[in-house]
């Protein structure tokens, strides 16, 4: 099956690509509507990405319910606890496999977000 791609950018990437059953969800960042990066710190901006993966996963036509992995890039570790927090109220039950680290970041964010999910087409 050919990959899929979902949705537009104002950079070169997709938000989403299907390939397969699988679903890539590219680097969502604390973005919001207005594209303007959202005022606050860390649990406003990961509330932010959250909504944006999201969103992306929509365009594919999943949930977060099928995401079985992420990535989270942290601008600062000691931002771990409350992203911890925030994250925990959208993954509520068998949450994904996850890698987070801490990183620089392209622009001047707290938190970056990528996900795989899974649905069988």
């Amino acid at each position: 099956m050919p990959k899929q791609c979902f949705g537009t950018s104002h950079v070169p990437l997709s938000p989403a690509v299907r390939a397969g059953d699988f679903v890539y969800v590219s680097g969502q960042v604390p973005v919001g509507s207005d594209g303007l990066v959202v005022k606050g710190g860390i649990a406003e901006q990961a509330e932010q990405v959250l909504s944006n993966v999201t969103a992306a996963l929509a365009l594919a036509g999943c949930t977060m319910d099928d995401v079985v992995k992420t990535t989270v890039w942290l601008e600062d570790a000691r931002d771990f606890g409350t992203f911890n927090t925030v994250y925990a109220r959208h993954f509520p039950k068998d949450p994904p496999a996850r890698t987070t680290v801490e990183s620089r970041l392209m622009i001047d964010i707290k938190i970056e977000v990528e996900a795989v999910a899974y649905r069988p087409v």
